[in-house]
């Protein structure tokens, strides 16, 4: 850091920010800030510092900033001199318009050289602008590249910002820098809470803010309100005997809500908790922002936790308000759960038949039923129940139809198992119609259950096919029906619940349950091409191995030979890894690539097996003899899928390899020794290529 340095302090405050944009509204002040200072030459010390923000205050705090910029030096280059000097050496119109432009005498100018020559340079050097001149044009900057959600307008001006803006701090040092943003005056005055302290807060220099701030009961750093909430939610739970339920988008928004958060317990009455847990909890957090309060078996108690912006002298008063508030909406809940009972979940089905899923492919019902049946042909082939499988599956879509999916759309599949439950359906067919959702969002698990799998698996294949047959493939960021989402959804179940099925065969059946659509007004039709399907699958894959570490050439190998399995394609990839770590891998992945161009390029018939007898070199006969050992030793292990102890065999035939290369033209005069010569290569890579394309391990 320059030694001529000090501290900065930026406030803008605000009326209350949106929620959900706050964090990033923060990041990009002080991330514009950052970026400003620096492309003006500004030294910046950024150590420890971090957005601070508040619902009522975005802030920019600090700890180095060079008071100058460096020396700004400037090189303009001028006309060659042949062009420059006349014959005589005086300068002509060119030079002497150029040092005019420059501002100097011509016989002031430098020289420099390049490729065509010797010409004329104006070199200058002036001194940095002070930090404090800049820093207006900085926080304008700043606040200009900020991603404003819904840009508001106040009073009879023409700028706008996310809120109204009433106060802005910039202090350099101790040292305010007069400056003009948004229609206010830069000072060293800020505000306090707005209940608790609704009055100027002033800064004597940058450091002061955090305290200064705490004393005016506003907790202006969102890790230390982030901290509290947590602190204080665990504590009033653990009053009630239980835990807080505490979700990170839940506590974000609680963080952004708040400068001085206070935990209230509150409760409601034990007769709610005959509601499905689920539709209690999201009444909560995503209707208040409340943190349900659980026992040690997770199940929700009657206790919450609300979150106040103010530390109140009647806790009492402020817990009866929250309670008041949720009241109305357990009650609704209550009567939604009763009213699906008394209709039955058998009886819900009888709506899907009116309700379109999709023009061309037809009702809710019509999916349901290819669903079904395509879960029951999946069943027995992992060793699930089919009968079972069909009757969860035609189960899955009817809580569509209830009162309590209608007021809460989450609850789809989740208000099912309850009311399967209810039904006296077996306790696998409830939970499978839950999980057939599963994963319901990216980082979630998939299905648990075998029968919940099976489903997950059907359901998203009949999804991708139809959506595929009805021209619906994603395009750009435009995906209507999450066909990316539920490609990866079918792939992690089949890769983490170790499914041995062909995704081929999976594919093709989904694809021909739905058969031709019609495409146009020509009477041409359009239907899912399983190859296309597969690929589309394979391309999410792709992101999915990257996320876990897997180096794209790793990937490419493996997808190049497009397994049959997703499972099997996983083990392949893991032995890949463990292949790319030996000592021979960089080697035989060269032979290997090597290999394929000469048989690309072969002119020539080549037979099915080596002939030894017409090997003619010692490095050939030796490379025949390793190679016929190996594809003995791999026979058994290839057949049980162990890769791993394929390709760790395999790499044992490197000496050979590299002697064959070394001693042995493979293109021999003689049409039958090379031939042979390229019989025997053609088996060693076609073993390699049992496992992978391992010639893409090479750069």
């Amino acid at each position: 850091m320059h030694e001529h340095a000090t501290s900065l302090l930026i406030e803008l405050g605000t009326e209350e920010l949106p929620v959900k944009a706050l964090p990033g509204l923060a990041q990009a002040f002080f991330d514009g800030v950052v970026a400003a200072l620096q492309k003006r030459g500004v030294a910046v010390d950024t150590t420890g510092a971090r957005p601070l923000y508040t619902p009522r205050r975005l802030a920019v705090l600090l700890p180095g900033v060079a008071v100058e910029q460096p020396e700004q030096h400037s090189e303009v280059l001028g006309p060659y001199v042949n062009i420059a000097l006349d014959t005589e050496g005086k300068p002509t119109r060119a030079l002497e318009g150029f040092a005019a432009k420059a501002g100097v005498e011509w016989t002031a100018l430098e020289r420099t050289s390049d490729a065509k020559g010797e010409r004329f340079v104006h070199r200058s050097v002036k001194p940095g602008a002070r930090t404090a001149e800049l820093l207006p044009e900085v926080v304008s900057e700043a606040i200009a590249g900020m991603p404003v959600p819904k840009p508001m307008r106040w009073g009879g001006h023409d700028y706008a910002f996310a809120r109204p803006v009433h106060w802005l701090v910039l202090l350099l040092g101790n040292e305010v820098v007069p400056a003009q943003v948004l229609g206010v005056a830069s000072g060293r005055s800020s505000r306090g809470h707005r209940f608790e302290h609704d009055q100027a807060v002033e800064f004597a220099a940058p450091g002061d803010y955090i305290e200064a701030l705490r004393a005016a009961r506003v907790l202006v750093d969102p890790a230390e309100r982030r901290a509290r909430i947590v602190k204080q939610a665990e504590q009033a739970a653990a009053r009630a005997g239980g835990s807080a339920r505490i979700t990170e988008d839940n506590l974000e928004q609680v963080v952004c809500l708040t400068e001085w958060p206070a935990a209230v317990l509150c409760s409601f009455e034990r007769d709610f908790l005959a509601v499905p847990q689920e539709a209690l909890i999201e009444t909560m957090e995503i209707n208040q922002k409340f943190f349900p309060v659980l026992d040690a078996a997770g199940k929700l108690t009657e206790y919450f936790i609300g979150t106040a912006n103010i530390e109140s002298r009647d806790v009492a008063e402020v817990s009866k308000g929250y309670e008041r508030v949720i009241r109305p909406r357990f009650a609704d809940a209550r009567f939604f759960f009763d009213e699906d009972l008394k209709q039955g979940l058998v009886a819900m089905g009888e709506g899907l038949k009116t309700v379109t899923y999709q023009a061309k492919l037809g009702t809710v019902a019509d999916k349901v039923a290819r669903v079904a049946a395509l879960a029951e042909a999946i069943a027995p082939q992992v060793g699930a129940d089919p009968a079972q499988a069909r009757r969860a599956a035609g189960l899955a879509k009817n809580d569509l139809q209830s009162r309590m999916v209608n007021e809460f759309p989450e609850l789809q599949g989740i208000a099912g198992r309850h009311y399967a439950l209810a039904a006296g359906e077996p306790q696998e067919v409830a939970l499978a119609i839950d999980e057939a959702y599963m994963p319901r969002f990216s980082g979630d698990s998939i299905a648990s259950s075998r029968l919940g799998q099976v489903l997950a698996i059907a359901e998203r294949a009949d999804t991708l096919a139809g959506g595929f047959a009805a021209g619906l493939k994603p395009t750009g960021n435009k995906d209507p029906f999450a066909l990316r989402r539920n490609a990866l959804g079918l792939a992690r179940t089949l890769i983490e619940g170790g499914f041995e099925l062909s995704l081929h065969e999976l594919l093709a059946s989904a694809a021909g349950a739905i058969g031709a659509l019609p495409a146009g007004k020509d009477g041409a039709t359009s239907s899912a091409d399983p190859a296309e399907l597969y690929d589309f699958i394979l391309d999410r894959l792709r992101g999915y191995y990257a996320d876990r570490g897997v180096p794209a050439a790793h990937f490419n190998a493996v997808a190049e030979l497009k397994p049959a399995s997703l499972a099997d394609f996983d083990t392949r990839i893991a032995a890949i890894g463990t292949f790319a770590a030996l000592p021979e891998a960089d080697a035989l992945a060269a032979a290997n690539k090597r290999i394929g161009n000469i048989l690309k390029k072969a002119d020539i018939a080549i037979p099915a097996m080596e002939d030894p007898a017409l090997f003619v070199e010692d490095a050939e006969r030796a490379l025949g003899e390793a190679v016929e050992a190996a594809l003995g030793d791999t026979d058994g292990p290839l057949q049980q899928h162990d890769y791993v102890r394929v390709l760790e065999r395999l790499a044992r035939v490197r000496p050979q390899v590299d002697a064959f290369f070394d001693q042995v033209m493979v293109n021999a005069e003689d049409p039958a020794v090379r031939a042979n010569r390229l019989a025997l290569l053609k088996r060693l890579a076609d073993r390699f290529g049992a496992v992978a394309a391992i010639g893409q391990l090479s750069a």
